[in-house]
């Protein structure tokens, strides 16, 4: 859907709505591809509800490490539901049309999100901190009041930046051709779609890239160079082996997250490719997702066992009524 800008003394279409591309080459494929997605996809959602109910249902798990894993997991299941069930419709339909209103509220909640686990990681990388380099203060520093003060703020602070970048993208002229070259409606590909000067856009996307999403990285390795430390300092090969184990589930997500994070936001323009975009992109819309239960349950000692208490208690009940 486009209209004339008669305002203009110029002979310019203003775009109405967008086409995501998206994988539409590959013709027959994409049924198969939405299978594929619709499995993963499946899989994140009961994999992190798992999460969340296990914690809920166990005392044992109300610890400020578990509080942040469940912020964590909603987080997970908002991130991906605002980009896989669309791609999924798109995977099976001719017309891959979506609104200006719909991309410009895709990447609302897609960049709020985003920037909210980057601080969310880093009040979990802050909370393994204090677990293991002040073990005895614990209880004290992490208290509730912190936990419930460091997710809101992380939630108050993607919330706050994202609102104002993606306002002022949507601010643009959209003019031309109105195909974008991915599945979603990432910053990037539709910055590219703007029909006037975008250098502003680009240097404050670069100084907010910097600012809201180094910052927290930079945190969290501050936060395991002293954990590193102090676990190499602890006496037995055990203990260091129990610490370690207390934090390497948390690290493993953060290397999958800011990994492809950073490969996407912060290489040079020149670099980008339609193609390797989105193969980038399914790496932190669709496979980190998923990765994320499977890493903190399978690693994760305290989880596993609080689900085989559950399992075996409703096995109990069941037979118990029968």
């Amino acid at each position: 859907m486009t209209y004339s800008d008669r305002d203009s003394g110029e002979n310019q279409t203003i775009v109405g709505e967008f086409i995501l591309v998206g994988f539409s080459y590959l013709g027959e494929l994409q049924p198969l591809l939405f299978l594929f997605f619709l499995f993963t996809y499946l899989i994140t959602l009961m994999g992190n509800f798992l999460i969340i109910l296990l914690i809920k249902l166990n005392p044992t798990l109300h610890t400020p490490m578990y509080f942040f894993l469940v912020n964590l997991s909603f987080l997970e299941i908002c991130y991906t539901t605002s980009v896989v069930p669309q791609l999924l419709i798109h995977l099976l339909v001719k017309h891959k049309n979506i609104t200006i209103a719909g991309c410009a509220a895709q990447m609302y909640a897609f960049t709020i999100l985003g920037l909210t686990e980057c601080f969310l990681l880093a009040a979990m990388a802050y909370d393994r901190f204090v677990a293991i380099c002040h073990p005895f203060r614990y209880t004290t520093i992490m208290n509730s009041r912190v936990c419930i003060i460091l997710a809101a703020t992380s939630w108050i602070i993607g919330i706050s930046v994202e609102v104002m970048h993606t306002t002022w993208i949507f601010s643009l002229p959209f003019c031309g051709s109105n195909h974008i070259h991915h599945f979603f409606c990432d910053i990037p590909p539709v910055v590219m779609m703007a029909c006037t000067d975008t250098s502003k856009n680009e240097i404050v996307f670069l100084a907010a890239s910097v600012l809201f999403i180094m910052s927290p990285f930079l945190l969290i390795m501050l936060s395991y160079i002293r954990i590193i430390s102090t676990i190499l300092g602890l006496p037995s090969a055990e203990s260091r082996k129990k610490a370690f184990s207390t934090c390497s589930s948390h690290l493993m997500v953060v290397i999958l997250f800011y990994g492809t994070a950073l490969f996407s936001y912060m290489r040079p323009k020149s670099s980008y490719s339609p193609e390797s975009d989105k193969m980038i992109s399914l790496m932190y819309t669709v496979v980190t997702p998923v990765l994320n239960p499977i890493i903190y349950t399978l690693r994760n000692k305290e989880v596993k066992a609080a689900f085989k208490k559950t399992v075996e208690r409703r096995i109990f009940s069941c037979t118990q009524r029968n």
